[in-house]
């Protein structure tokens, strides 16, 4: 055993332990300024000249927007410290703690969610590689968890400095995204600038929304589509926020500014699920499960060339005010959109007569079957209200591929095992009943109002092809109606599990629904199918 020589009454062992403690006070005192002043400088970004550039555009920087979105004081941010390794074209003097983008997780409404927010005052926001090292830390463990991950979309593309590095960061990120997808909700909001390769993550996120006026999105910007086809357009007209809304479907909702699109953002929050091994959480529900709404038996116009809004339909047989709309200025034809019955969440798929009649087109059926495989990959039911004479005709459609675009809904309804509902209102002919989640589709409650027509066609189509040299055509078309477009028909046949009074629909609707949840239903193995992309 050895013994200790050192004799603690000794003078110069109290000098030394002064000596040695103030050291050590000194050097975390500097250690101590450092950190603080490193964290300083990450929340600071750019600095207050780029920070009042922001707010003069209308727009909030990235950390006050995770302040907005986000429960108060629930953020723990990860890596703040971090800096980028670039040394080419004197990068080494422009490191920012950070690095452009602020990672971490917090709570909406006491739920986890994993963000990030680019920061567009530290180098516009431009991805580097540490940068994207960041978001995919917090993506990959948003699905270890089972939580849905929120990106803050507020970037000038990929950090030209840094070259290939920059793009394999890019890369990275699509890759994770495709991992992600159908494992947790992915949401993308467009704040600001999203150019180049950089669109392709929103664009494999399950929605993305955009802010009017600030944000915009497209693969070549207007001096690159200028120099190629001399053609002159604005940011704004060739991927701004309308554009996506209305015609190219990549955004399903545009808000009027940074404060509205967040709080919106959390409303949406709270109709999803966490991932796919939970169920959406269940709100408090005051409307009357039995509530009747007299209404609905009068709201189909008797004759059948008249228009209603389906909207109003919804309204009245859904929670009160619970129906959140989707995509509402692209392929009006068909509404899409979460709501509520009875506090759960489900997801509604509809016609809509009010234009074109509800007829089934191209961007209808992309619009709804993207909708609908969401829902089944994140156990929400569907409820369909049909309301459908047709696929749309003409040359424009059936050569554009009106019948690939169309097995996509096709696709969609067949391979879904969640709850499905369908209510048909009044028409449904056709490849177009079929495709609307009919009984041969797995069905697991299908209803019909009296109102209801299902045929093959409408009386006056299918006359001019039954009795095309019948001298009394009209009589035709009255025999026709009687047998034919009718419920009753479908329901002898076992199509129909029922006819029900439309003032029940709210009623019945939610009482399958809860018997329905504890339905099992798996399809058969594969690795996956072959959707007619």
């Amino acid at each position: 055993m050895l013994r200790s020589r050192i004799t603690t009454k000794a003078i110069n062992f109290a000098f030394n332990r002064h000596h040695l403690q103030r050291c050590y006070k000194l050097h975390c005192y500097s250690t101590s300024t450092l950190i603080d002043e490193k964290r300083k400088q990450s929340y600071l970004g750019g600095g207050k000249a780029k920070r009042d550039a922001q707010h003069a555009k209308g727009k909030l920087t990235a950390r006050e927007r995770l302040l907005l979105l986000l429960d108060k004081e629930s953020f723990r941010e990860y890596d703040g410290f971090i800096e980028h390794d670039c040394r080419e074209f004197n990068m080494e003097q422009t490191t920012i703690p950070g690095d452009g983008v602020v990672t971490g997780h917090g709570t909406i409404y006491g739920r986890r969610v994993f963000v990030y927010s680019q920061d567009f005052t530290v180098l516009g926001g431009s991805v580097s590689r540490t940068n994207a090292n960041k978001i995919l830390k917090v993506m990959e463990q948003a699905v270890s968890v089972g939580a849905p991950i929120i990106g803050l979309q507020d970037s000038g593309g990929a950090r030209i400095q840094e070259g290939v590095d920059s793009l394999a960061g890019y890369a990275d990120l699509f890759q994770r995204n495709v991992l992600a997808s159908g494992v947790v909700p992915q949401i993308s909001l467009i704040m600001g600038p999203c150019a180049g390769g950089a669109v392709y993550s929103p664009a494999l996120t399950d929605f993305t929304f955009m802010v009017q006026d600030t944000s915009y999105m497209f693969v070549t910007g207007p001096d690159v589509v200028k120099t190629v086809t001399n053609e002159h357009v604005s940011q704004e007209a060739l991927g701004g926020a309308r554009v996506h809304t209305t015609k190219s479907a990549v955004a399903q909702l545009s808000f009027a500014n940074d404060i509205e699109a967040l709080q919106n953002l959390r409303e949406f929050l709270t109709y999803l699920p966490s991932s796919n091994r939970d169920r959406p959480p269940k709100q408090v529900c005051e409307d009357p499960i039995d509530r009747q709404d007299t209404a609905l038996d009068t709201i189909i116009p008797s004759n059948s060339s008249i228009a209603y809004d389906m909207k109003e339909v919804i309204s009245r047989i859904v929670d009160v005010h619970s129906f959140y709309e989707l995509s509402p200025n692209f392929a009006g034809n068909i509404l899409i959109g979460f709501a509520r019955l009875n506090g759960e969440s489900i997801g509604v798929v509809a016609n809509q007569p009010l234009v074109s009649s509800g007829a089934l087109d191209i961007d209808a059926s992309v619009k709804a079957a993207r909708f609908i495989r969401f829902c089944d990959a994140f156990q929400i039911p569907l409820v369909t209200l049909v309301d459908v004479p047709g696929f749309m005709p003409g040359t424009n459609q059936e050569h554009d591929g009106i019948i690939r675009h169309g097995a996509k809904l096709l696709y969609a309804y067949c391979e879904s095992t969640v709850p499905k509902l369908t209510v048909i209102t009044r028409k449904a002919y056709g490849g177009a009943y079929i495709v609307m989640s009919s009984k041969h589709l797995r069905g697991d409650y299908n209803v019909a109002w009296p109102t209801a027509e299902i045929a093959v066609m409408g009386a006056t189509g299918a006359v001019e092809v039954i009795f095309r040299n019948h001298h009394d055509k009209a009589a035709m078309r009255k025999e026709y109606k009687e047998k034919f477009a009718t419920p009753l028909f479908a329901a002898k046949k076992g199509y129909l599990d029922d006819i029900i009074s439309p003032r029940e629909t709210r009623t019945r609707l939610i009482e399958q629904l809860d018997m329905l949840r504890s339905k099992t239903l798996k399809n058969p193995w594969k690795k996956h199918g072959n959707v007619p992309l």
